[in-house]
């Protein structure tokens, strides 16, 4: 996948170089992207420190040592510290990743850390993700049916249920949909990969009734089809999802309805 760096004429400034932590040997630099829309002023990248003898092994890790030992300010997302929320996803060293499964030792030189790319920034390194969670709902992740309801549940073959492995464990991180150059340019109207990862998740589940429906939704120039299928989405998910052969397979489908 394509590593993302600042253009030469970025408007982002050096921000403030913290001082080293008294006493320690083994130390990691870290280059964090900072901005509040409280203060007016650009956005900065501040230099910190950190004490890898004091300190865990990831990437978030060290986030949190910055904000608990020397800046209270630094702004960031994370919950179950496992990569399973996708609270903490982030662009670490030019890829969009889990903040909690990057581990510090995979990373040559500084560490690097900014928000998601082209998403609107709330503060620091928290984006805003209202339109990514409101494209997620509009494709209806939810099973719908039309026949009554059975007294105990739904079943499903065996055969059935292994078709949403590789779909359902989808975390919603955003690190997909934000690697992709579509959603860059048409995120307002491109659902990205994301949403239509879920989307044939609930198209392919044999107990769900509103195949053509669904379709409907998404037979639009713009919903569907601005996927080219260069595969960053399926590079930069932390799940070891793909992304991009779900597209495919969405576009299968429409075809297969028209013969």
């Amino acid at each position: 996948m394509v590593e993302l760096a600042l253009p030469k004429n970025s408007k982002i400034t050096q921000g403030k170089v913290w001082p080293k932590p008294e006493g320690a040997t083994n130390l990691r630099e870290y280059r964090i992207y900072r901005w509040s829309p409280d203060d007016g002023k650009n956005p900065r990248i501040d230099t910190y420190y950190v004490d890898m003898d004091d300190c865990g092994p990831m990437v978030l890790d060290g986030l949190l040592w910055i904000k608990n030992r020397i800046d209270p300010t630094l702004t960031l997302r994370r919950s179950c510290r496992e990569g399973i929320c996708g609270s903490c996803a982030m662009n670490i060293d030019g890829t969009n990743t889990l903040a909690c499964t990057k581990g510090v030792d995979e990373i040559d030189g500084p560490v690097k850390v900014y928000p998601l790319p082209h998403m609107p920034v709330v503060k620091d390194l928290v984006p805003d993700l209202t339109q990514f969670y409101a494209q997620h709902a509009s494709i209806q992740p939810w099973l719908e049916t039309r026949t009554p309801a059975p007294e105990k549940e739904w079943r499903q073959s065996h055969e059935d249920r292994a078709k949403l492995d590789g779909l359902y464990e989808c975390i919603l991180c955003a690190c997909c949909s934000t690697s992709c150059p579509s959603y860059w340019w048409n995120g307002d109207r491109y659902l990205g990969p994301a949403a239509l990862l879920q989307a044939y998740r609930w198209l392919i589940d044999s107990r769900d009734e509103a195949t053509g429906e669904r379709l409907d939704h998404l037979e639009d120039p713009f919903r569907l089809y601005r996927c080219h299928t260069i595969m960053n989405c399926t590079q930069a998910c932390p799940k070891g999802l793909n992304p991009a052969k779900a597209i495919a397979e969405i576009k299968k489908m429409m075809v297969e309805r028209r013969v």
